[in-house]
């Protein structure tokens, strides 16, 4: 995970940016001299090219200390990388439909049956209200549907062993700014745990995350009151503004798919993946488990598994190919995109400056430079059509329909973007009306 960090810094460096983090030290958990070995062995397996090494720190005299309690007296920094998990699932699909895959937003596999050495797939997508169903046949299926997993493998290939899944819920919470500069903090916690607190959309703080284990229905996952006032605890431990969930402006929860390891804690179970190959007749992999981080190489080794039993062996090769709008510099995965951001950054400001800075980064970061596709020849923010919303006009809401698979404000507003933190109440009524209205 440490070396492919930096594999995904350079695909996608507009995407993924490097981030300093911040460790105040908790001397009744662990001594420092433990943490110093740690982060030496953290710096050196890691392979660094694009990253700084970690370092101790005094927080009275050094800029992270600035928001934190004055008790807090040491600290540990070291990097690593931070993206906006919703956008890197977009940018593949959109690389993949450029390749020639088909993508079907808002479709569900309704069911799956063998003939004849080929997958028959029955889809149904729906959309407004409207549902429609499709018949695929595949020679191949991969199930890498997270925490549905172990339930697709039983009903779909009864024959091989089960698996079994801890289901871990992980939330997060959003407040106002809680200290001024753009490093991010992780806190260990009494429990053993350890929370991250990271600056967020310019105004914000970003909070997260807990481990619950979850039994619930998947389709119903939120955070509970029990997980706000915990990471708002551990927040006033270390935060000279004191928080409460009346101070919570957004939150989010999703449900990690683990591996049952047998841990007893579910913090402690292991990220790691595995596979389960079904070629009794048209082959299906069924994928358990997994993180963000090693997403390129599970789908490479996935491939591998499955190449030579539909007759072709390609080779890897996603580590040497951008992601859309990486091409900052030059045209293939190199430091220079990742080190060359801000000299993008200028040239586009002196390319396009009728564009508020503000909004010019927004885009850079989002798209890189699919930005020129965003803007065209437009030469005023006239020119960018109407602001349906602050900030947000109809020019960018058109690329996002056209190219990146957007059909709601929900897409928009959360998924593409983080506008929604941003705006009123109202404002996804108002953009849903104004997108029906464009395509009546």
């Amino acid at each position: 995970a440490l070396r492919e960090r930096e594999v995904l810094m350079r695909i996608a460096p507009h995407l993924i940016s490097a981030r300093r983090f911040v460790m105040p030290h908790r001397p009744e958990l662990r001594p420092r001299w433990m943490i110093r070995a740690g982060l030496f062995l953290y710096d050196h397996l890691a392979m660094r090219e694009l990253l700084p090494s970690s370092a101790a720190i005094r927080l009275p005299t050094h800029p992270s200390g600035k928001g934190l309690k004055a008790n807090w007296q040491h600290a540990f920094i070291y990097s690593d990388a931070w993206v906006d998990d919703a956008r890197l699932v977009v940018l593949n699909a959109v690389s993949a439909a450029e390749l020639g895959a088909t993508i079907l937003p808002r479709t569900c596999c309704e069911n799956l049956q063998r003939e004849n050495q080929l997958w028959h797939a029955h889809l149904r997508s729906s959309h407004a209200g409207v549902s429609t169903d499709l018949q695929v046949m595949a020679r191949a299926v991969v199930n890498a549907t997270g925490s549905w997993a172990a339930e697709l493998q039983h009903r779909f290939s009864p024959a091989l062993p089960a698996k079994q899944l801890r289901l871990v819920k992980g939330s997060h919470i959003v407040v106002r700014r809680l200290f001024e500069h753009d490093n991010a903090y992780i806190f260990q916690n009494v429990d053993g745990r350890i929370v991250f607190a990271l600056p967020y959309e310019g105004a914000y703080t970003l909070v997260g995350t807990t481990d619950v284990e979850f039994s619930g229905e998947l389709d119903d996952i939120c955070i509970s009151e029990s997980e706000i006032e915990y990471l708002c605890e551990l927040c006033n431990t270390y935060f000279e503004k004191q928080i409460s969930k009346d101070d919570v402006v957004w939150s989010y929860a999703g449900v990690r798919p683990l591996v049952d390891d047998g841990k007893v804690d579910a913090k402690a179970i292991t990220r790691d993946y595995l596979f389960d190959l079904d070629h009794e007749g048209a082959p299906i992999l069924h994928i358990f488990g997994g993180k963000i981080t090693t997403y390129r190489r599970l789908a490479e080794q996935a491939l591998d598994v499955l190449e030579p039993l539909l007759g072709g062996k390609h080779g890897a090769w996603s580590d040497r190919a951008l992601l859309p709008g990486g091409d900052l510099v030059c045209e293939v995965p190199d430091n220079q995109n990742v080190l060359g951001f801000t000299q993008y950054e200028q040239s586009c400001s002196q390319q396009y400056p009728f564009l508020p800075q503000a909004l010019l980064v927004r885009y850079l970061r989002l798209y890189g430079s699919r930005v020129h596709r965003l803007i065209g020849q437009r030469n005023s923010l006239a020119a960018m059509g109407e602001e349906v919303l602050p900030n947000l006009f109809a020019a960018e809401i058109d690329y996002l329909c056209r190219h990146e698979f957007a059909k709601s404000a929900e897409d928009i507003l959360w998924r593409r973007t983080k506008l929604g933190l941003h705006l009123p109440a109202d404002a996804a009524a108002k953009l849903d009306a104004w997108i029906y209205g464009q395509s009546s």
